[in-house]
């Protein structure tokens, strides 16, 4: 069945990007959706290849134009996703991931109820904060102030993770791609209505292990706030 949504969510440091990418390299059929934003480009980013870099202008006129499946505000800027990209993907034959926040995925999930909802969990606060402070220094812009503002975001957005369908710890890279490459196949198994297949039925038993309710019973999403502890 083509024409899924995926969106993926996670905080800001999680490696929700390099997950990503890992998954449309190893699972055909998925087209990545490029948001429309008016923050300036980081590193080597390109216009047209991590994002659409517009300005603020540019991008409130698509707004008044009904041009947006889903927009928000995040620390300042604008993020957004043309309306068009699903349908061009459907049209293909293809799926489509959602690389969004916590606020452009309850507009698309409003809009989109069948959406498939994935969200990214740092495995502790401090991994996040090296991951952060990492990335920080390579962009040259290792500023306390505004690390701690994402940590403290961080910590909003993982407890708006149980609204999803399905939660990935990002611990260890390959474990975590699975999970991935797992849910997506198994859910265009399960959505295409045919009959599950010995492979579509192992791909569902690792899903299902990432399902919400599951990880809300293994008390993995509770440990992981825990370490989160007072907002700084």
């Amino acid at each position: 069945m083509a024409g899924i949504l995926f969106i993926i969510s996670a905080p800001s440091g999680s490696g929700k990007s390099t997950l990503v990418n890992e998954l449309r390299r190893i699972v055909p059929g998925l087209e990545f959706s490029v948001s429309y934003t008016t923050r300036a480009p980081r590193g080597s980013e390109e216009n047209g290849r991590e994002y659409h870099f517009v300005s603020r202008d540019l991008f409130e006129e698509m707004i008044r134009l009904d041009q947006f499946l889903e927009h928000a505000d995040v620390f300042g800027n604008y993020y957004g996703t043309a309306k068009h990209v699903f349908e061009d993907a459907a049209t293909k034959g293809n799926d489509l991931v959602l690389d969004i926040d916590v606020q452009g995925a309850a507009q698309v999930k409003a809009k989109h109820p069948e959406a498939v909802s994935i969200f990214i969990l740092p495995p502790t606060r401090q991994t996040l904060e090296k991951r952060l402070r990492n990335r920080s220094v390579s962009e040259g812009s290792a500023v306390d102030s505004v690390i701690y503002r994402r940590l403290n975001e961080a910590r909003k957005e993982i407890e708006k993770s149980p609204d999803y369908d399905y939660s990935v710890v990002n611990d260890v890279l390959d474990e975590s791609v699975d999970q991935l490459k797992a849910i997506v196949l198994y859910e265009r198994a399960r959505q295409s209505g045919h009959p599950l297949s010995k492979e579509d039925k192992d791909h569902g038993e690792i899903a299902a292990k990432c399902l919400q309710k599951a990880q809300q019973a293994s008390g993995k999403l509770r440990e992981i706030l825990e370490t989160f502890g007072q907002p700084v």
